[in-house]
C-alpha cells in the first residue's frame, strides 16, 4: 500500500495533444484506451497512429473495464531504488487489462506480501490534494 512521504511533490504526467483525452478521462475517475475502429484493437499507451494497421484517423477513447490481473510487479523495499514520495515498502504493478493492453501503477491496499502475479485487481483513482487525479490498483473477487 503506497502512502506519500509530507513535501515531496508527486511527479505530473507529461500531458500532449496524444495522451490528453486519456488524463482528461482519469481526473474524471475513468480509464480509458485508444481503440482502433478499423482493426478492433486497443492500444496503450496512447500514440497519433495505431500501431497494428498504421490508420491514424480512426482512433476512439473506449472507456476501459477497470478490471485485470497483476502481470508483473516490483517491490520496492529500499530507498536506493525508490522515488522519495512514498513510503516504503510498496508495489508497482503491471496489469493485463481486460481490453489486452498493459498499464502501469501503484497499488491500493494490497498488502507488500499479497501482491503477486495473478492477482485480480481494479482500478480506483485518488484526488491528491495538489489537484492531480491519480489511478491506483486494488484487490477484487475473481
Amino acid at each position: 500500500m503506497a502512502e506519500y512521504v509530507q513535501g515531496i511533490p508527486i511527479m505530473r504526467p507529461y500531458i500532449d495533444q496524444d495522451n490528453q483525452g486519456y488524463w482528461d478521462a482519469v481526473k474524471n475517475h475513468k480509464l480509458v484506451f485508444q481503440h482502433c475502429s478499423k482493426c478492433d484493437k486497443y492500444h496503450h499507451p496512447p500514440r497519433p497512429m495505431c500501431p497494428s494497421c498504421h490508420s491514424q484517423d480512426t482512433l476512439e477513447w473506449k472507456e476501459s473495464s477497470g478490471k485485470g490481473i497483476i502481470y508483473s510487479f516490483v517491490m520496492f523495499t529500499t530507498n536506493k531504488m525508490a522515488y522519495p514520495a512514498f513510503k516504503l515498502p510498496y508495489a508497482v504493478v503491471l496489469v493485463e487489462m481486460e481490453e489486452g493492453v498493459r498499464i502501469t501503477a501503484n497499488t491500493h491496499e494490497i498488502e507488500p506480501d499479497e501482491v503477486q502475479v495473478g492477482l485480480p485487481v481494479e482500478v480506483m483513482f485518488e484526488e491528491l490534494p495538489d489537484g492531480q487525479t491519480l489511478y491506483r490498483f486494488k484487490k477484487r473477487e475473481a
